[in-house]
């Protein structure tokens, strides 16, 4: 049978192919004429002036790959997955040729609309911010020249990407391509957990077979998201682990959240005094210039200028809860509000000067707790061609099944107490037992 989107460019890699580009780690990515029009447009370029991991260079020195170089590495895997998909008869009846494609530019544009350090400034879930969605829709609106390259280079209407981006209309194509894009093993996750694992330095995120996973790819039962064949379950089970240990080591790594934690309190300290529609549209060393600007009469350069300035300041951990850990404690900051957070932490501090008779500013102490959002959980199916059935992953695989049962936020995302050197210093001197005060302080004041 005739693979039934050879006629796509980008798949076939000929007609009006022209060449590849190059992204680490020694990946050639098709690079078509039409995908060339979309890379080259203003809309797109900004992607190279976002960092992938925000704070986490603090950290991880090498950590400053771009969306731009992720948002290529995304595209290259959908076509991998369409050329493997594509096998399966159901696939095919169900995707068109034209779905492909517009698959194709949503991968590439998948993150168009984030900003720098946007996924910080949204888990605070503020009043009044607009979610990065709304950029996306405004980076597609006519007029726009990406939206102009969709329709001229590829026959597309804008509106028919943010329906894939966005969940708008629903039928067993538009579901089978959100599976791809955003679901368990979709093209998204496939990418930035090797891309971050290499940038950073670890070899956490790249320990699954992510050939075996891609050729293992067939449709579910009900014909409207991904399963993987038995002989990828391996490989599945390994990209569960992988995901893991990369938020325990990277993404909540402790000094990573440090720099995040104070960036957000820095943001919030300063937010009402900055026009966030123009702000987020900067290139990330802009929209820092700009932060750190407004943190002066905001009195927020304790975190600024840690974060940014000549020599590289971050808090230190006080103190760390989860469900294993001070449960209490944690199951009651964890569900406290960003401002209910920033309150409360104002609060310690001065309950910290007083036992030590020395002052702290609010922001010597800060509390970083994990939003309210929870990940998605890893359910997939396994088929077994043999007896025709599909059994759920985490029924076959005692590994992913003892992973399931212990939610993953609870594992992996701790709340932590974070101080200022002058903080630590105090607190070690006088022998300031901080988990006994926050848990006076939750006594007296259960919600903040």
């Amino acid at each position: 049978m005739m693979h039934p989107y050879t006629d796509i460019p980008e798949i076939s890699q000929s007609g009006n192919s022209v060449g590849v580009i190059r992204i680490p780690s020694e990946q050639d990515v098709p690079f078509t004429r039409r995908v060339r029009s979309i890379v080259d447009s203003a809309e797109f370029q900004r992607l190279a002036h976002v960092t992938q991991l925000a704070l986490a260079s603090r950290v991880y020195p090498g950590a400053t790959h771009t969306r731009f170089e992720h948002a290529l590495g995304v595209y290259h895997n959908a076509l991998r997955y369409l050329w493997q998909l594509g096998r399966d008869p159901r696939f095919a009846a169900t995707v068109s040729v034209r779905d492909a494609e517009i698959l194709i530019v949503a991968a590439l544009l998948h993150d168009i609309g984030h900003w720098p350090f946007c996924h910080p400034i949204e888990d605070m879930c503020l009043p009044n911010m607009p979610p990065h969605e709304v950029f996306a829709t405004e980076f597609l609106s006519s007029g726009s020249e990406l939206a102009n390259v969709l329709r001229t280079e590829w026959q597309i209407e804008p509106h028919e990407v943010l329906d894939v981006l966005v969940a708008g209309s629903d039928s067993p194509s538009h579901r089978l391509r959100r599976s791809i894009l955003s679901g368990p093993i979709d093209i998204d996750k496939m990418d930035y957990l090797s891309r971050d694992s290499q940038h950073c330095g670890v070899p956490y995120g790249r320990h699954f077979d992510r050939n075996r996973l891609i050729n293992s790819l067939v449709v579910n039962e009900a014909g409207d998201g991904l399963a993987i064949t038995g002989k990828g379950k391996t490989a599945a089970e390994m990209m569960v682990f992988a995901r893991y240990v990369m938020f325990t080591e990277v993404y909540w790594h402790h000094a990573v959240r440090s720099a995040t934690t104070m960036f957000a309190r820095a943001f919030f300290e300063v937010h009402q005094s900055l026009s966030l529609y123009e702000l987020f549209r900067l290139p990330e060393h802009d929209l820092i210039r700009q932060l750190c600007a407004a943190a002066v009469p905001a009195q927020a350069t304790l975190l600024t200028d840690g974060l940014f300035g000549s020599k590289r300041v971050l808090h230190k951990r006080l103190s760390e809860y989860s469900l294993f850990h001070h449960s209490e404690l944690y199951r009651a900051m964890r569900h406290m509000t960003y401002p209910q957070l920033t309150r409360f932490s104002n609060r310690l501090a001065r309950r910290i000067s007083e036992q030590t008779g020395q002052p702290l500013q609010d922001l010597d102490i800060l509390i970083d707790a994990p939003p309210l959002h929870r990940e998605v959980e890893f359910r997939v199916d396994v088929f077994f061609p043999a007896e025709r059935c599909y059994r759920s992953l985490r029924e076959v695989s005692p590994i992913v099944d003892a992973m399931a049962k212990t939610q993953f936020d609870d594992c992996v995302k701790k709340v932590r107490i974070f101080g200022s050197q002058r903080a630590v210093g105090l607190i070690h001197d006088h022998t300031v037992a901080i988990d006994d005060i926050v848990t006076a302080m939750l006594a007296e004041h259960p919600e903040s």
